[in-house]
C-alpha cells in the first residue's frame, strides 16, 4: 500500500507539472505572435526609439536610437514587443508602434558604387559612404544586386555591400 500511495502522489505531481506548465506555455505562445515570419527586416519609425533590455516599459532603457528609417531585424515576440538586431548586433526590445514595414538598408563596409546597371561594369551613380541608410526597392531572384533608392538615386548594390536582407530572398 505505501508504494500505491507513493505512486499516486508522483503522478499527481506530474499531473500538476504538466497542467502548470500547459498554463504557463498556452497563453503566452498565443500572445507573442504577429503571424509575421522570423526573423524579419523592418525599420525604425521615429527619430526617436527607446531600446530596452525586457519586453515593457518597467525594463530600463539601455539604447536610444535617433534614426528614422534605420533597418532592423525582429528575432522574438512578445505581446506588443518585439526584440531587435540592428546591422551592428546590438539587441533589445522595442514597442512595436515604433517599427515600420518599410523595407530599408544600411550600407556597410567600404565606400560602395551604387551603379545604374545590376552589373559590375555598369556606370557609377553615386558613391555611397558607410552606414549610409536608404530603401529597398527589390531584389530580383536569382541576381547579387538589388535596386535601392538613396537620397532619391536609384541604383544597384550587391547583397553583400548592405545590411537589411537575407541572400536567399526575393524582392519583386
Amino acid at each position: 500500500m505505501p508504494s500505491t500511495a507513493r505512486l499516486v502522489r508522483c503522478l499527481s505531481l506530474i499531473g500538476a507539472l504538466c497542467l502548470a506548465s500547459s498554463v504557463v506555455a498556452g497563453p503566452s505562445q498565443a500572445a507573442e505572435s504577429s503571424g509575421l515570419p522570423l526573423p524579419r527586416f523592418v525599420s525604425l519609425r521615429s527619430d526617436e526609439v527607446n531600446l530596452r533590455t525586457g519586453p515593457g516599459t518597467r525594463y530600463p532603457v539601455d539604447w536610444i536610437y535617433s534614426r528614422r528609417d534605420l533597418p532592423v531585424e525582429v528575432i522574438a515576440e512578445f505581446e506588443t514587443w518585439r526584440k531587435i538586431r540592428d546591422w551592428q548586433g546590438t539587441e533589445g526590445w522595442v514597442h512595436q508602434s515604433m517599427l515600420a514595414a518599410r523595407r530599408m538598408v544600411v550600407v556597410t563596409g567600404r565606400q560602395r558604387r551604387l551603379r545604374a546597371d545590376p552589373d559590375e561594369q555598369a556606370p557609377t551613380l553615386a558613391l555611397v559612404d558607410p552606414d549610409v541608410t536608404g530603401r529597398l526597392l527589390g531584389c530580383p531572384r536569382a541576381k547579387v544586386y538589388c535596386r535601392v533608392d538613396i537620397e532619391n538615386i536609384q541604383g544597384w548594390l550587391k547583397r553583400d555591400e548592405f545590411w537589411g536582407v537575407y541572400q536567399s530572398e526575393f524582392i519583386e
